[in-house]
């Protein structure tokens, strides 16, 4: 991958070595939003080679970057991690809104949302109907589309005996960034050090000429 976004970093402190042993030497360049313990950290890099940081900006739940392609387009990539009490998911929610208004053009954002908005995206029927909606009602004000993720319904396992399995994990983006990259191809892969299962997203890796189908 080009970008690299992660979550669940367990140090308050994140060190350049650390980011170099982690990803590799070509990943120079990052934003760190530290754990509170073990929890609601985000490294977020990518390959100076490819892409160049022109902005960032890091607020309590995610960190965001304006990257600039070599052909001159730029656009936003947030990286979420979303809180787990009421209170915190509606303060989460309500940063979203406050990002998308200063971050303007083509935007990305993924990762963990900790947050559902279908119930067909759990694998019984314990649901926050009330948290669905506002969760809906942001993608919907937002004018956000979610990527496809192929392969995969659930990204996350209580890993009990008879398992809670639960999408938390998820891509949205915009009618432009789409524009941009109407070839790309979200995956997922197994993960044995985490009860998630990390996202791999490719900006070009559908066969040409097979677009997704929109309606």
């Amino acid at each position: 991958p080009d970008i690299v976004c992660l979550q669940e970093t367990k140090k308050a402190s994140i060190s350049r070595h650390m980011i170099l042993s982690l990803l590799g030497s070509d990943f120079e360049e990052y934003v760190v939003l530290p754990a509170a313990g073990t929890r609601g950290g985000i490294i977020l890099a990518w390959r100076i080679s490819v892409c160049k940081m022109l902005q960032t900006r890091i607020d309590n739940f995610s960190v965001s970057v304006q990257f600039q392609q070599q052909d001159g387009v730029a656009w936003w990539f947030t990286g979420v991690y979303g809180p787990q009490l009421d209170e915190h998911k509606i303060q989460f929610l309500n940063e979203l809104r406050l990002i998308r208004s200063q971050c303007l053009g083509s935007w990305m954002i993924g990762g963990d949302f900790n947050l559902i908005y279908r119930a067909e995206d759990k694998s019984n029927d314990n649901l926050d109907r009330a948290m669905m909606g506002r969760f809906r009602r942001l993608l919907n004000d937002l004018l956000l589309k979610e990527l496809p993720l192929s392969g995969r319904k659930f990204t996350w396992s209580n890993e009990r005996a008879s398992p809670t399995l639960v999408r938390l994990d998820r891509i949205f983006c915009t009618a432009e960034w789409e524009d941009m990259f109407p070839n790309c191809l979200l995956q997922s892969s197994a993960s044995q050090i985490s009860d998630h299962c990390p996202l791999l997203l490719g900006l070009h890796d559908l066969v040409q000429g097979k677009r997704r189908f929109h309606f």
